[in-house]
């Protein structure tokens, strides 16, 4: 089996987590970078909101340690029409005197109305492992309202351990640490049926963990979503604001959340966009994602004749159901040709494209009605091409090269830090059956996407409701037909957050603003810039 291909496919967006045992003897950390606590830089400029007077950042009374770190001012420097800097944070807060540390690229778009600026809006696109700066450099400001553009500087970073971020997280490519299975051939199928393919899966997914050990096993430890939320805070206080405005999608929720338990009295606004809930086990998350995943195939087959109309691959939702369940099941025998390529597209690959197009209805339900059309007559290149491969990677801050994309070791790294796992392989496979039999192949590719956590380090997390007393109002965003993240989450997230308030947007997709819902976009916007109350019930 493809174990990448079959991972991607499986749902990068949910949240899983940590695991049993510790890699750091596994093998040296040859990323890892020692500097002194970094000096106050220069500070801003060539900007318009650069004649704003920053206020004195708070700083955590009883850590003086970390005061070098809060004091920081980037020395901001023109990359396009963008601006780029950088943020050092320190490697462990448990010790950040040891020399140990992140330097994370920053970028950011100036508030187009200078004189009604508010402050910073910093934001997180998701993942784990997306690259906000790497968002923003390729057009991500138009995801945001015009108030919002014209009030706040938007500011994107690379989370440690992300994209830019040095030291950043290698695992190498799935092809350099994977060697021939001593169970055969890989399969063409998704889920596995045979003892034997279990196991090829199982030892394809601790080649994986080990591959991460022998590269950066010295970063893991410290690129979970805590240590992160503390990089929120010095990037806050190194912007000059003495509370955070922050939006998060997806992942970002989550991010966005535990920033709002560690720091209640820091946030002043925080939208949470495509809710990730963190009182669910690795259990649930399994189960109810592949769930979502399994509701939003259905709803593209209800609703493919008002979206795309008469590019549909079939006549009727039950035809365009039965045109997908038959290409799942011939393509695990047989897989379809891609023109001009050696290239195949087996049912792992097929998996992929369609799970991938329910993210964004409106853009992608069209070229997948044509390509499941082309398929159903033998033809695979245009599944070949909805399935391929992901953006590009942000840029070094330095010199402008290309940075390579490691979303999928993050993916990897973050998720097992955050919710621990069993180590016993049979928790795997019963949640594997459980899933199958709730959700056919979505709950099953969702639970396989687990087994990378079976052997990586333990984190200091577990599930649990929110406790964050004294945090202002969150406005949390919930799409009812999302498929990553399910509008059960942002349901739960909204209740547990004090002041929690829900908005709702009904109809597929994941995620809701940015994505040309004026109603949505407008109580966001309202939210951010006037801190304008979102009523319960709210509907779009």
């Amino acid at each position: 089996m493809n174990h990448s291909a079959s991972r991607r496919a499986a749902l990068a967006l949910v949240l899983s987590a940590a695991v049993v045992a510790p890699l750091a003897a596994c093998g040296p950390d040859r990323t890892t970078t020692k500097a002194a606590p970094p000096a106050t830089s220069a500070p801003a400029t060539a900007s318009p909101s650069a004649s704003v007077t920053p206020v004195a950042p708070a700083e955590p009374a009883d850590r003086p340690e970390l005061a070098a770190f809060y004091r920081q001012q980037p020395a901001w420097k023109a990359c396009g029409e963008l601006q780029c800097a950088t943020l050092t944070v320190p490697m462990d807060y448990r010790q950040p005197g040891d020399g140990r540390t992140f330097t994370l690229p920053l970028v950011r778009s100036a508030a187009t109305d200078p004189a009604g600026r508010i402050g910073s809006l910093v934001f997180n696109p998701g993942g784990p492992g997306g690259s906000g700066v790497a968002h923003l450099k390729e057009g991500g400001a138009a995801s945001f309202g015009d108030r919002v553009r014209a009030r706040f500087d938007l500011v994107g970073f690379d989370p440690r351990g992300v994209a830019g971020s040095k030291p950043a997280v290698d695992c190498g490519s799935h092809e350099q640490s994977a060697e021939p299975s001593p169970a055969g051939p890989a399969r063409n199928a998704v889920v596995p049926t045979t003892e034997a393919e279990r196991q090829e899966l199982l030892t394809g997914a601790d080649r994986s963990a080990a591959a991460c050990a022998a590269r950066s096993a010295g970063i893991l430890p410290h690129v979970g979503t805590p240590d992160a939320a503390r990089d929120l805070d010095v990037l806050r206080a190194a912007l000059g604001d003495p509370k955070l405005s922050y939006l998060g999608w997806s992942y970002g929720t989550y991010l966005g959340t535990v920033y709002g338990e560690l720091f209640p009295q820091r946030a002043r606004a925080l939208v949470l966009d495509g809710a990730v809930d963190p009182a669910q086990d690795w259990t649930e998350r399994v189960l109810r994602s592949g769930a979502a995943f399994r509701r939003a195939v259905d709803d593209y087959a209800e609703g493919c004749a008002a979206v795309v109309g008469r590019a549909c691959p079939a006549d009727s939702p039950e035809g365009i159901r039965r045109l997908v369940a038959d290409l799942y099941e011939s393509t695990a025998r047989k897989p379809l040709k891609v023109d001009g390529s050696t290239a195949r597209v087996d049912q792992n690959l097929l998996h992929n494209a369609l799970t991938k197009a329910m993210y964004t209805p409106e853009s992608q339900w069209k070229p997948l009605s044509e390509a499941l059309r082309r398929a159903h007559r033998g033809n695979g290149t245009a599944l070949a091409e909805l399935a391929g491969g992901e953006a590009g990677g942000s840029g070094d801050e330095g010199t402008g090269a290309p940075v390579p994309d490691n979303s999928d070791a993050m993916l990897s790294a973050v998720n097992c830090l955050d919710v621990p796992h069993p180590a016993d392989p049979q928790a795997y496979w019963n949640l594997l059956d459980r899933a199958r039999q709730e959700s056919g192949v979505f709950g099953a590719a969702t639970a396989l996407a687990e087994l990378d956590c079976r052997t990586w380090p333990k984190g200091g997390t577990v599930p649990h409701r929110v406790t964050a007393a004294g945090l202002p109002p969150v406005l949390v965003v919930g799409t009812t037909g999302d498929p990553a993240t399910p509008y059960e989450d942002a349901q739960s997230l909204a209740a547990q957050l004090p002041g929690g308030m829900l908005l709702t947007l009904r109809g597929p997709g994941h995620t809701a603003y940015g994505r040309g819902n004026a109603c949505v976009d407008s109580a966001v916007d309202n939210y951010l810039t006037a801190l304008t109350p979102v009523r319960p019930g709210t509907t779009c």
